[in-house]
């Protein structure tokens, strides 16, 4: 009677783990449409807020290359938008870790025009002391909107720093170390879209060979 009852068991315990599998491969099934869509739709709304619908006529999402690891402060390669008008670049989405926050290392996306001007900048990911480092964030400060339209000669390249620093840009009452890292990061995806220039900003079509080959230089 033991050893039915422990089989029976046995069997019931199996059946469970089952039906639970099932359950959850079910829901995992489920929402992985929607949980994908969502983070498209979210993506998408980040980079439009650096280059908007007006500017350009392709989706960028779609229109991308893998700028490689060890370029731009990144540890694995990742996705450069690029915005067209026609076939024509006219702006680039350049993902850039500024490794040197307060708290460690921020995420951000820096939007370059074709004449090497700042699109916008937006900060993705960090962990900063909140109420000083967190004004990166455009939604608890405008400091990053100061980037618009900056380019390596406005300011001079000399005085991509903060004030404290010497240089042309705010940083925050209490917290200078976090400004210094984005304005150190976005200065350095100005000057990666510089020396790559002819390979991001090249016509729909010969993009993708030229591309490979400018970012084997911008990880050396």
């Amino acid at each position: 009677m033991l050893g039915q009852s422990i089989s029976r068991n046995s069997l019931l315990l199996g059946l469970f783990a089952v039906v639970t599998t099932v359950l959850i491969a079910g829901t995992y099934l489920a929402t992985r449409d929607r949980i994908t869509a969502a983070q498209r739709q979210a993506e998408e709304k980040a980079l439009l807020e650096i280059v908007p619908d007006e500017r350009h006529d392709n989706n960028m999402l779609d229109d991308t290359v893998t700028i490689a690891a060890g370029a731009l402060g990144l540890k694995q390669g990742k996705p450069a938008y690029i915005a067209r008008q026609g076939r024509e670049a006219v702006a680039i989405i350049l993902p850039a870790t500024a490794p040197d926050g307060y708290s460690g290392a921020i995420e951000l996306i820096v939007g370059v025009n074709r004449d090497g001007s700042v699109a916008g900048v937006r900060v993705l990911n960090h962990r900063e002391t909140p109420g000083l480092g967190d004004k990166v964030e455009l939604n608890k400060s405008d400091w990053v909107l100061g980037f618009n339209g900056r380019s390596l000669e406005k300011p001079a390249a000399e005085n991509w720093a903060v004030k404290k620093d010497g240089g042309a840009f705010d940083q925050f009452t209490g917290a200078t170390i976090t400004p210094r890292a984005v304005v150190a990061a976005t200065k350095g995806a100005l000057e990666y879209a510089r020396a790559h220039h002819d390979s991001l900003f090249a016509d729909a079509g010969a993009a993708e060979g030229s591309a490979a080959h400018s970012h084997d230089q911008g990880a050396e």
